[in-house]
């Protein structure tokens, strides 16, 4: 195979690219670089792994691989992000969808070899990778456990499997949230919490008087929004049942619909689905709403679930309601920041609260609470992590030489 013809570049050159702060802990005084394995696509919506990667990317290089496209050629197709990512997209043949491991495995090895990616940090989001990544020898082997993927509509009948060798062969757990942990800090000798951080100054920009977005203006008040991948997770009985007990009201759906039937969605005047949005231009929607909404159902795959949009509706300055998702009720509802509601009469009377009351007291206490946290800090706990278990992986070597033989060994023998 050509790699020529296999290998596309666009939109970068690697040999230009800057990055700030320190060196890492390369033994030979060079940059380590992260590669990332992922379920998710970078372009689809901007959240905990974009938050974290783009911060990677101010101080190494970093590779965003994701699954597979499938259609008529075999390629790897590689561009840069804003932020400094190199994403890289599979594409292979539909005859290839039954074992495509093979494949992936050669674009991977073509990839690192065009790159030069030597000392590197292999971080999953999903434990699929795996069929095509073990062979690699990595520095450190990080899981971000996000979500219960095994929970979420359509997922693969092994991934409790992988799952499970990913725990075997990683050096670092981290959970997107705190019931995730609680699940899973006895699966591994080294699991830890991140729940959803925030980006404060950003979503702040919802306090600021401005313009209401077009597809937003026209919409009447009083407006009540969610933002977020619109799937199996909304409580869409919940909102036909909000829409039709307050017909004044207006439920704004800001995001993407996935893995559902746009068909089974409820369809009132007063529900209004906008579709996805950029990330950049999120508080420009929030900031036209009177009430933020978490709308998710209780099921399994909101069991263990630590939603993002929290944090960032309250650093918008937004009163939130929420139904009584566990990582949701704690912290945010114990500290009264977040009104939590089970049935749609609660949340009526919650909305009908949130509306009436004076504010500032809230955004106060929320603020506070926010200050204690951001996505930059995050990253640097987690890069710490990472630091010390490649320090402990040579620390027991008997030598430099030896350590980075022994830490490559311990990643394709992890697994018994």
């Amino acid at each position: 195979m050509d790699q020529k013809n296999v290998l596309h570049l666009r939109g970068m050159d690697d040999h230009r690219l800057t990055f700030e702060g320190r060196a890492d802990f390369s033994e030979d005084g060079g940059r380590v670089d992260l590669v990332c394995l992922s379920h998710l696509r970078w372009d689809f919506v901007f959240q905990r792994p974009q938050h974290l990667l783009t911060r990677a990317a101010r101080a190494r290089r970093v590779f965003f691989v994701e699954e597979p496209v499938y259609g008529d050629e075999l390629r790897l197709e590689v561009r840069a992000r804003e932020g400094g990512v190199i994403v890289a997209v599979p594409h292979l043949p539909h005859q290839a969808h039954a074992e495509p491991s093979a494949l992936l495995r050669t674009l991977l090895d073509q990839l690192f070899a065009e790159h030069a990616v030597r000392e590197h940090v292999l971080w999953y989001y999903t434990p699929m990778a795996l069929d095509w990544t073990r062979h690699l020898a990595p520095l450190a082997v990080v899981y971000d456990c996000m979500d219960e993927l095994s929970a979420f509509k359509g997922a693969p009948p092994e991934l409790r499997e992988r799952e499970a060798e990913l725990f075997r062969r990683a050096d670092l757990v981290f959970t997107g949230g705190r019931s995730l942990f609680e699940a899973k800090r006895n699966q591994h000798h080294a699991v830890h919490a991140f729940p959803s951080s925030i980006d404060r100054a950003h979503f702040a920009r919802a306090r600021r008087p401005q313009a209401d977005p077009p597809d937003q203006a026209n919409v009447p008040r009083p407006r009540l929004g969610f933002f977020g991948v619109v799937d199996e997770r909304l409580d869409i009985e919940l909102l036909e049942a909000l829409a039709r007990a307050r017909p004044l009201w207006q439920f704004v759906i800001v995001g993407p619909v996935v893995k559902i039937d746009p068909g089974d969605l409820p369809r009132r005047p007063n529900i209004h689905y906008l579709g996805a949005k950029p990330y950049k231009e999120l508080p420009a929607y929030i900031a036209g709403w009177d009430v933020a909404t978490l709308l998710f159902a209780l099921n399994d795959s909101t069991r263990f679930i630590s939603p993002t949009k929290t944090p960032e509706y309250l650093a918008a300055g937004k009163p939130v309601v929420s139904t009584p998702i566990r990582d949701v009720v704690r912290p945010y509802g114990d500290l009264g920041l977040v009104r939590v509601a089970a049935t749609p009469a609660e949340f009526v009377a919650a909305a009908e609260e949130a509306m009436a009351e004076d504010g500032a007291a809230r955004v106060r206490a929320a603020d506070e609470f926010l200050s204690r946290t951001s996505w930059d800090e995050t990253w640097s706990r987690m890069w710490g992590l990472v630091e010390g278990a490649v320090s402990a992986r040579r620390g027991a070597a008997s030598g430099p030489r030896e350590g980075r033989a022994a830490a490559g060994a311990v990643a394709a023998q992890a697994a018994p």
